[in-house]
């Protein structure tokens, strides 16, 4: 059990730190159930993170809630691991990089590590100036690690990733001026959206 969490805080220190080591070592071996289990597993801890914050502030105890943390939330996760995967090979064909899916997967469940942070980050927010901070923060790094993921793991051309992720980045921009934005906070923090009316 020591071992298998030294290995954990070793992989996300990995990411963190040196990201390019870590994502050039990433290889298709016919294993995709370990990378659908860590979206699932993370998207559980996600689930039960929001969900024990949300009773911690106040909120009321409903059969709903505890349905969504332990199974919506942790489907919901593998979902967005096989879209983001979609997305990923998009790039990756735009950039001239690998046409892998499982590549593509095992690169991305790998960072779902940020999954139950960012979820747990989102439930936080108390007022509009938090979810301002806390969307901008999170959307940031994980399109750091979009890059980080096309670029190393996927092999892209460098100045094609920067290009798509600044086209990207601008689209997020553009969401952010605009009345977007609310759809995009309603998600993440619906009470921290509704301040900011």
């Amino acid at each position: 059990m020591i071992k298998k969490i030294k290995y954990a805080i070793g992989h996300v220190r990995d990411i963190i730190i040196n990201p390019r080591r870590y994502f050039t070592k990433i290889v298709a071996d016919g294993n995709m159930e370990e990378a659908m289990f860590k979206a699932f597993l993370y998207g559980l801890i996600g689930g039960v993170l929001v969900f024990t914050i949300n009773l911690l502030t106040g909120a009321t105890f409903t059969i709903g809630s505890l349905f969504t943390a332990f199974i919506i939330t942790p489907v919901i996760a593998v979902g967005v691991l096989f879209v983001l995967g979609g997305l990923l090979m998009l790039v990756s064909e735009i950039t001239g990089g690998e046409r892998d899916w499982e590549i593509a997967i095992k690169g991305l469940a790998s960072v779902f590590f940020m999954y139950p942070v960012i979820l747990g980050l989102n439930a936080l927010a108390f007022n509009c100036t938090s979810i301002w901070i806390v969307s901008m923060l999170v959307d940031a790094y994980v399109l750091f690690l979009f890059y980080n993921i096309s670029l190393y793991c996927m092999r892209g051309k460098r100045s094609n990733v920067l290009m798509v992720i600044g086209i990207i980045a601008l689209f997020m921009i553009t969401v952010y001026a605009t009345d977007y934005r609310m759809g995009w906070f309603v998600i993440k923090n619906s009470s921290a959206a509704f301040a900011c009316l």
